[in-house]
């Protein structure tokens, strides 16, 4: 299955988890690290356990966990707590390198055993860009782990651990840090033959924003992309309103690129850009 959008959902609300399955995400991400509360992490973890066994086998969507940083106790506390419910993939969120991805390797081993559940079955896909010491090692995941799926980044979090004030410049572009950040994450996960997650588009009201950085992706050579965001405009039936009709909707290159519509980064459905007739060509996906 080709994964090219994935839906960050808080573990913690029963409203938002409802919610998300409704939309066209390939992929849903449980939280249960910024999305959650401190005070609610046991409930959370308990939520996402049962979110997740009420959904084997699985529909449409992968459900994936962003667990805590493998650095803290919390980590293993939220494993132990959700692998019974068998989860597509672990999200590694602040790793400083593949030996991070190694190591929680062996904790899902242990725990896939322990709950019955076929060895190596769970991915990995870290977030390495998060620390200044994984900046210097993206091309550490080569050969680290079978599991390993692909590598994303972020630049919320390698700013705070910098101590920059900021991430952008004046105009709303990125600093140069966070542009290397990008480009070292694409390629880190070309050079381990995984696929390249493009980070969120946090301005999710900024459409044209949007679609300019989704075509840039995916032309640089990402094969997918994260979002936050539900749409405000949302159908009761929980399909958005703002997405064209087929008729309508922009057909593809003859490169195979993908973009998100301007309601898609709530609703992380990819779709094709113009460039040829509609039906002569279709988006490739994940090509890794």
């Amino acid at each position: 299955m080709s994964l090219r959008s994935f839906l960050f959902v808080p573990g913690d609300s029963e409203r938002k988890l409802a919610k998300a399955e409704t939309t066209q995400a390939d992929a849903l991400i449980l939280d249960l690290e910024d999305a959650v509360a401190p005070e609610n992490i046991d409930r959370a973890r308990g939520m996402v356990k049962e979110f997740l066994q009420a959904r084997r086998p699985r529909g449409r969507q992968q459900l994936w966990v962003r667990i805590n940083p493998i650095q803290t106790p919390k980590a293993l506390a939220d494993l132990a707590a959700i692998m019974a419910g068998g989860p597509d993939g672990i999200m590694l969120p602040k790793a400083d390198s593949a030996s991070e991805a190694v190591t929680l390797g062996h904790y899902l081993s242990a725990l896939e055993t322990r709950d019955g559940l076929p060895l190596e079955s769970t991915r990995i896909l870290p977030v390495a860009t998060e620390t200044a010491r994984a900046m210097f090692a993206l091309g550490s995941y080569h050969g680290a782990s079978a599991r390993l799926f692909g590598l994303t980044w972020g630049a919320e979090d390698l700013s705070t651990a910098i101590g920059a004030s900021t991430n952008r410049l004046l105009d709303g572009e990125y600093e140069f840090t966070y542009k290397l950040a990008r480009s070292l994450c694409l390629l880190g996960a070309s050079a381990a033959g995984v696929a390249a997650i493009d980070t969120i588009w946090s301005n999710f009201k900024d459409t044209d924003g949007l679609l300019a950085d989704s075509r840039a992706g995916r032309r640089a050579g990402f094969s997918g992309k994260m979002a936050i965001h539900h749409s405000p405009n949302t159908s009761p039936g929980g399909k958005p309103s703002m997405l064209p009709a087929p008729s309508a909707r922009k057909p593809c290159s003859s490169s195979g690129d993908t973009v998100p519509t301007a309601a898609a980064h709530r609703h992380a459905r990819w779709i094709t850009p113009a460039g040829c007739h509609q039906g002569s060509c279709a988006p490739d996906g994940a090509r890794r």
